[in-house]
């Protein structure tokens, strides 16, 4: 049996209205099913959205609302569609591989449930998986490397081809690409058989969120700091860091360290 990294791989991405996964909706969305030495079978949908796509998302990925309802598929066609080859790949061991799968994961999630389809977890019939994240595994094998940690950064850092930013296929292909790389560059986890791999993603991402809570806290608490020492000199100031402080406590508050889908939150449920 061949190595994980030089096997078949479906990779996998959205680009979406926001970054909500309980309200936020999937815009584009791909699976493409790649095996070694031939062409990559893509199934891409851009979907006809209904709701509006915020000026910011279509700065990110190029898509108003007019081009989605003018030339989008109905959403249950393209969930149904995708959901069904990542299904397929995870009943026959073959990997999910895409850049922060646990967004990925959890808004298709609530798109299949908000449309009355059965869920990954649902068509399986046990949790997902395997799953290949280039975000928590880059993190856990050179946590100490400066700069960003975006799919753009990390296409640099591995020296991959991207053929374009921020569209699903390209993006999920690139990811593909990564992973690769990864195991190219790091024996210990080429060597990984895909449980291994999988178990130990879920302990990597639970460690980087904590991780990245403790930050949050410590900016939070620095902000708390600055407003008590401004509070007599510059009442303005004093106001806007502590604002800041609230800011950072809720975002610390709101990291999840589940890996590789959050679980249904009580807005998801409705």
């Amino acid at each position: 049996m061949s190595a994980w990294h030089l096997g078949p791989m479906c990779a996998f991405d959205t680009e979406t209205t926001g970054l909500d996964v309980e309200k936020d909706r999937i815009v584009t969305i791909t699976a493409a099913a790649i095996v070694p030495g031939a062409d990559s079978e893509i199934e891409s949908h851009l979907i006809a959205v209904d709701m509006d796509i915020p000026d910011e998302a279509t700065k990110v990925h190029g898509i108003t609302t007019e081009h989605s309802r003018a030339h989008g598929v109905p959403v249950a066609v393209a969930l149904e569609a995708v959901a069904e080859v990542l299904a397929d790949a995870m009943d026959a061991d073959v990997p999910v591989v895409g850049m922060n799968l646990s967004y990925d994961f959890t808004i298709l999630d609530r798109e299949l449930r908000r449309n009355g389809l059965a869920t990954l977890e649902e068509r399986i019939g046990r949790p997902i998986g395997p799953a290949v994240d280039v975000f928590v595994i880059d993190k856990a094998v050179d946590r100490y490397r400066r700069g960003g940690r975006k799919l753009t950064d990390l296409r640099q850092t591995y020296n991959v081809r991207h053929d374009g930013a921020h569209d699903a296929t390209e993006d999920a292909l690139a990811a593909a690409r990564v992973a690769w790389r990864i195991a190219q560059r790091y024996p210990a986890i080429a060597a990984m058989d895909l449980t291994e791999l999988h178990d130990n993603q879920v302990k990597w991402a639970a460690e980087q969120s904590l991780s990245f809570q403790q930050y949050l806290y410590r900016l939070a608490n620095e902000k708390t700091a600055e407003a008590d020492r401004l509070r007599e000199v510059d009442p303005g100031k004093a106001d806007i860091a502590q604002q800041d402080a609230k800011e950072l406590f809720a975002r610390a508050e709101a990291v999840d360290s589940a890996w590789p889908i959050r679980p249904l939150s009580p807005v998801g449920a409705k």
